[in-house]
């Protein structure tokens, strides 16, 4: 893995339609295609389809996890790491990576999009229920992408 990575964090419920899953797998699975790590809180939900997109499509899938213990992780997390800081970590999530997609979500994808706002991260959201200023609405999950390569600065492919 090269410092330079570009990494994408994926955020969103864990509790989500059936629509909302695929769309994570298939946003998980064009950071992987992209050469981006995926950043996520490693559980399930929205999580576990931006891993397993990811991970099916030879992708670097990094968990920050709320407990003590590496198990927890969706099986698709290749680096799962342990925090025992419950919600916090929402704040190391938003610290690890370049910027955010947000996929559906609730409260707690709420206070991780304020974190990647107040750190000056572009946010882009897809089917959210909020429309909060600051963040840039996607379409579909290849818009998604489209609109990181348009705020973010990545280093050349190679």
């Amino acid at each position: 893995m090269k410092k330079n990575t570009p990494q994408i964090a994926v955020i969103g419920g864990r509790e989500e339609s059936e629509e909302t899953l695929n769309n994570a797998k298939e946003i998980g699975a064009l950071i992987a295609a992209n050469g981006w790590n995926l950043v996520c809180g490693g559980l399930g939900g929205v999580m576990e389809a931006a891993c397993r997109g990811a991970f099916e499509a030879n992708g670097l899938t990094i968990g920050i996890l709320p407990g003590k213990y590496r198990r927890t992780a969706n099986r698709w997390v290749k680096v799962p790491i342990a925090t025992g800081i419950d919600v916090a970590r929402n704040s190391i999530i938003a610290n690890t990576a370049d910027a955010a997609i947000a996929v559906g979500g609730k409260y707690g994808t709420l206070s991780e999009i304020a974190y990647f706002l107040q750190m000056n991260k572009p946010v882009i959201t897809l089917a959210c229920q909020w429309d909060i200023e600051g963040t840039i609405s996607a379409t579909s999950p290849e818009d998604a992408i489209v609109k990181i390569e348009q705020v973010i600065k990545f280093p050349p492919k190679k």
